[in-house]
């Protein structure tokens, strides 16, 4: 579904979606989100199914629920918020922007040279589930980046109308500390701006 989804073009599902939403996803966007009656929890149900976002290069994914396995793989410049992954998500991204407001499966980010992701980590558990071969975590303490990081909340909640978005976006202040930062260590002195001003926290390379 939306493979190769060009400019302009928006694509919204109310129901689930099955493997390789988005594949190529080239500038439109993709809105999945359950029926208004469902009575599931989003970040607790799958709503899309493995290898989403396979090699997008631009574009949108807003899905108000749980991705499957290699979520992202290679991709390369889609931004996107889901509300938590199955094994090996991220693998091989080379760019864009990952939020997941959920649980993650074991080994994120094998191979990761690019983009940046964001984890919901109330819990604390994300630490033995990357894979920090070739990445570094940190909070999300630099405003360039907690304002990206916000920005996607607040699009994710309004395109989807996901209470996970809302309820972290109402307690702000509170819930930006769960927040775990991941970016490629290969990628620091390319950013824009530094993921943190505790030179402490960045591995020397």
């Amino acid at each position: 579904m939306g493979a190769f989804a060009a400019p302009g073009l928006k694509i919204e599902v109310y129901g689930d979606a099955n493997d390789y939403v988005g594949k190529g996803l080239s500038g439109g966007m993709i809105v999945v989100r359950p029926r208004m009656s469902s009575p599931l929890v989003t970040h607790e149900n799958t709503i899309i199914g493995n290898t989403v976002l396979y090699g997008a290069t631009d574009g949108y994914l807003f899905a108000a629920g749980r991705a499957g396995e290699r979520f992202a793989v290679r991709n390369s410049g889609a931004k996107v918020v889901i509300e938590g992954c199955g094994s090996n998500g991220c693998e091989y991204m080379t760019g864009g922007v990952a939020v997941i407001l959920g649980s993650i499966g074991a080994n994120f980010g094998a191979g990761m040279t690019g983009g940046m992701a964001y984890l919901y980590d109330p819990a604390g558990e994300t630490a033995d589930l990357i894979n920090m071969e070739s990445l570094v975590t940190c909070p999300v303490t630099v405003e360039h980046w907690e304002t990206e990081l916000r920005g996607l909340i607040a699009r994710h909640a309004e395109e989807t109308g996901s209470s996970r978005s809302d309820d972290i976006l109402r307690n702000w202040d509170r819930e930006k500390a769960h927040f775990v930062q991941v970016c490629p260590k290969e990628m620091l002195i390319h950013l824009p701006h530094p993921i943190s001003y505790d030179q402490t926290a960045i591995p020397a390379e």
